[in-house]
């Protein structure tokens, strides 16, 4: 495994969790499980994700409703990429590749073995880019706002051109071609494809957000949730 790479399990508004090559990591409803999700369509011990071969690979533990891998149900142990999307039950885990390190603390005590990033793959001085595809929008955000980083995440999907600021790990003002504050925030989270880019350092005078994060997360799977069920 690259040594200037880190590779995390992300599952909003869950705090994201890193990935060692050495201990494998259990997904599923105990609390044992190193990413414990309590949904009812999610087994005691649902699947787990391990190093092997120089990979990152992820199978079933004999779950009551299977594990997903993009839309398909997996057989045996297939090869996790960056941006693949594990499914498990109702809940989507996102498998991401961070270029560099990125410093873990102990998260609170009552969440477990539950990681959370400290700081992003780059100088407090210097930006980063990437696809949404490998990083998307909700965890850009977890890694900002753990990293505590202050600047202009801006993002370029399909939907178009999205702008959130932050400030220390807060977010303080987003605007998108048809929104501002929080409604832009939270559409900008919905965003699936495209590139973005962050800019430390750079402010606004605006502040049109007091939500956390965790708040705008929470919005956007709340949305996201009422249009599949009004899909049906």
């Amino acid at each position: 495994m690259d040594g200037d790479r880190s590779y995390l399990l992300f599952c909003p508004p869950h705090l994201p969790l890193r990935l060692g090559a050495d201990t494998p990591a259990a997904i599923g409803r105990h609390s044992s499980c190193e990413l414990v999700l309590r949904k009812d369509d999610v087994s005691r011990r649902h699947a787990e994700v391990f190093h092997e071969g120089g990979g990152f690979r992820i199978r079933d533990l004999g779950s009551t409703n299977g594990t997903f891998l993009n839309g398909e149900a997996i057989e045996g142990s297939p090869v996790l990429n960056a941006g693949d999307k594990i499914e498990i039950g109702s809940s989507i885990i996102v498998f991401c590749q961070v270029d560099g390190d990125v410093g873990m603390v102990d998260d609170e005590p009552s969440a477990a073995k539950t990681m959370i990033a400290e700081r992003l793959p780059a100088t407090s001085a210097e930006a980063f880019q990437g696809d949404l595809s490998e990083i998307p929008p909700d965890a850009l955000l977890q890694l900002l706002e753990m990293g505590r980083k202050s600047g202009l995440l801006e993002l370029r999907s399909r939907d178009g051109k999205g702008r959130i600021w932050m400030d220390a790990g807060y977010p303080v003002h987003a605007e998108t071609e048809k929104a501002l504050g929080f409604d832009a925030a939270v559409a900008i989270v919905s965003s699936v494809e495209g590139r973005f880019r962050f800019e430390p350092q750079v402010a606004s005078d605006d502040r049109t957000i007091t939500a956390s994060v965790t708040e705008l997360l929470l919005e956007a799977s709340r949305l996201q949730d009422e249009a599949a069920r009004a899909g049906r």
